[in-house]
Order: C-alpha cells, then sequence, then structure tokens
C-alpha cells in the first residue's frame, strides 16, 4: 500500500471538508441572511456574541454588528435541541434520510480541482478520468433522501414534497447532464482538470458554449431545490415540505445538505465553464512553481465560487416561485430540446472546423 498517497488523501479530505465546504456552507447562510436584508431594507443578525466579546470597545461591536457569530450560534442550536422522533413516522428509514441527503453533495468535491498543486501534490482529491460521470452520478443520489423522507414521514405534506422533488430531479438531470456534453466533444476528455487545462490554453468555455452554461445554471437552481424552483419545499403551499416532521440535527443535515449542494454546483460551474482555478493573465493560467502561486491559485478559484453562491442567494430573493406546471414544462418541453438543439449544432461547428 502506498502510505504517502493514503496519508495525503487524508489530509486533503480533511482540508477540503472540514476547513472550507463546512466553513463556507456555515457562513453561506449568513450571507444568504445579510443579502435578504440588503434587499428587503433590513438589518440582519446582529445580536449574537460571546459576552466578553461585547465589552472590548469598538472591535467588539463592530464584530457583532457583522453577525459572525450567528452561525456558530445556529449550529449549537441544531447539535442542543431535543430530537424528536413523532409515533407516526417509519423511523429507520426517517433517521437515515438525512444523513443520505447530505453525504452526496460532500462526495461531489472529491474529484474537483480546486488549485494547481502545492509542491508535488495536485490540489484535487482524486483526479479520476470519468470525473464528470462521478459527479453526476454522486449529484442525483441526493434526491433519494428527499423521497426517503417524504416517505419515511408518514405525513401528506412531506410526501408531496417528496413525490415533487423526484419529478423535479428527473426533469432537471437530464438537460443538466446534456448541457455538459459540448464541453466534452469540444475538450475531447471527461477528466476535469483536462477541462480546466484546454481553458489555460483555449480560453474560458463560457466563450465556446454560452448556451450550455444557461441551461446548466437553471438545472442547478433546480438541482439544489432553490428558489425560484424550491417545489420540494413550498413553505407557502406544503408548510415545510419533505422536512416538514424533522427537528434539530436530522433538519440541520438538511439544511447543510442544501448548502453543500450549492457549494457542489458552484464549483461544477467554475470548473466547466469559468477556468477553474485560471486567470488568463499574470502567469494564473500555468501549474504552481511555487506555494505562494499554488496558494494563489487556491484563492482565484474559491473567489469564483463564491461569486457563483452570492449569484444563487441573490436569485432566491429576486424571483418568485414557478408554478408546479410551469417548472415541468421548462424541463421537458424548453430545456431538453434545447439542450439536443446545442449538442447538434456543437457537433456541425467541430466538424468544419477539425476538417
Amino acid at each position: 500500500m502506498d502510505w504517502n498517497f493514503v496519508i495525503w488523501s487524508l489530509v486533503k479530505i480533511i482540508a477540503v471538508i472540514f476547513l472550507a465546504v463546512m466553513p463556507i456552507v456555515a457562513y453561506a447562510v449568513l450571507a444568504e441572511r445579510k443579502i435578504s436584508a440588503w434587499i428587503q431594507d433590513r438589518v440582519g443578525p446582529n445580536r449574537t456574541a460571546p459576552p466578553l466579546l461585547a465589552k472590548i470597545p469598538i472591535i467588539g461591536p463592530f464584530l457583532i454588528s457583522l453577525g459572525i457569530f450567528q452561525p456558530i450560534a445556529d449550529g449549537l442550536k441544531f447539535i442542543l435541541k431535543e430530537d424528536f422522533t413523532p409515533a407516526h413516522v417509519r423511523k429507520v428509514y426517517f433517521s437515515l434520510a438525512p444523513a443520505i441527503a447530505m453525504i452526496p453533495a460532500l462526495m461531489t468535491v472529491a474529484v474537483i480541482p480546486f488549485g494547481s498543486n502545492l509542491g508535488e501534490q495536485a490540489m484535487v482529491i482524486a483526479n479520476l478520468d470519468v470525473g464528470v460521470l462521478y459527479t453526476f452520478g454522486i449529484v442525483s443520489l441526493s434526491v433519494y433522501g428527499i423521497v426517503l423522507a417524504g416517505y419515511a414521514s408518514n405525513s401528506k405534506y412531506p410526501f408531496l414534497g417528496g413525490i415533487r422533488s423526484s419529478a423535479q430531479m428527473v426533469s432537471y438531470e437530464i438537460s443538466m447532464g446534456m448541457s455538459v456534453i459540448p464541453i466534452f466533444m469540444i475538450v475531447g476528455n471527461l477528466n476535469l482538470s483536462e477541462v480546466i487545462r484546454y481553458q489555460a490554453e483555449h480560453g474560458w468555455m463560457i466563450l465556446y458554449a454560452p448556451l450550455s452554461f444557461v441551461i446548466f445554471l437553471v438545472a442547478a437552481f433546480a438541482e439544489t431545490n432553490r428558489l425560484p424552483f424550491d417545489l420540494p419545499e413550498s413553505e407557502t403551499e406544503l408548510v415545510g415540505g419533505y422536512h416538514t416532521e424533522y427537528s434539530s440535527m436530522r433538519f440541520g443535515l438538511f439544511f447543510m445538505g442544501e448548502y453543500a449542494a450549492m457549494v457542489a454546483v458552484s464549483a461544477m460551474m467554475v470548473v466547466l465553464f469559468f477556468g477553474g482555478w485560471t486567470l488568463p493573465f499574470g502567469g494564473l493560467d500555468q501549474p504552481a512553481e511555487s506555494i505562494g502561486m499554488g496558494i494563489a491559485h487556491i484563492g482565484i478559484f474559491v473567489g469564483k465560487l463564491l461569486c457563483f453562491m452570492g449569484l444563487i442567494i441573490w436569485v432566491r430573493w429576486m424571483l418568485p416561485r414557478f408554478r408546479y406546471d410551469q417548472l415541468m414544462d421548462l424541463g421537458w418541453r424548453r430545456f431538453i430540446p434545447l439542450a439536443l438543439l446545442n449538442i447538434l449544432i456543437t457537433a456541425i461547428v467541430l466538424w468544419f472546423t477539425t476538417k
């Protein structure tokens, strides 16, 4: 066994999951609450803080006003709140569903190249030759947690939410998968690191496949159950949808799973369409020759990812929810034919340009 490979893989997993994804998930919630407050002309969280910090002049009140301690308080509330299981639920499935909803979003980041290299270590946990197939295979599993939650809750509103989620996943998973086919027709490789390398040499893929990006972006909203496609939750219609009966850390896992999925789809958009860790100037499109440049590449990737996270959050508070028939019509009658047309046009262009 190659212990060096095993140890470095564990280090990358710990660093990516616990030092990057989970903090981004926690503070994305704070960002959402602050952004929604700005849009609605409110203040947002600005009270939570340790008592000793509040006594520090100037610095204490400033940090409190930013609300940076609110995610810590929210996390403690999820952990310490009573874990109540209703008597009428199917208990095994009821407990299993939140984990199934959370874990796939974390597994997806395993094949995302979040940098070039640090020393001799490539900044990707698993550099698979079929990385995109792995990604779409794992992402599609999260819907099973939602469907299982709706079934296990043994209640009409969660059940309706689970049914909606399964139908929504089927319709938008197809168009999302088809939207990236032109990219791999152009690149000629399913390895995500190779996709980034191609963009470093020829320009970002958004220039070659803008329609693919639009389809992928809209499908990403549907895949993550975010407004304007949050029909599985739909608080005004289904109380809370599939997590109506959940509380405590079980509800917290659904909550974190949604934001972890946002991180995953944002990372995929950065890798597929916006050059990953590269920038087209200053030599930042070449593999790192020093530790400092390697860290800069990671910073570039995280910066692009946070821009997409901000876009997803902004859209939630700017657009109304679609009706369910509109959602299905958009998926089946608009996006799937459009994705097929996009593949056909790309194939024709490649046929004439590569002859």
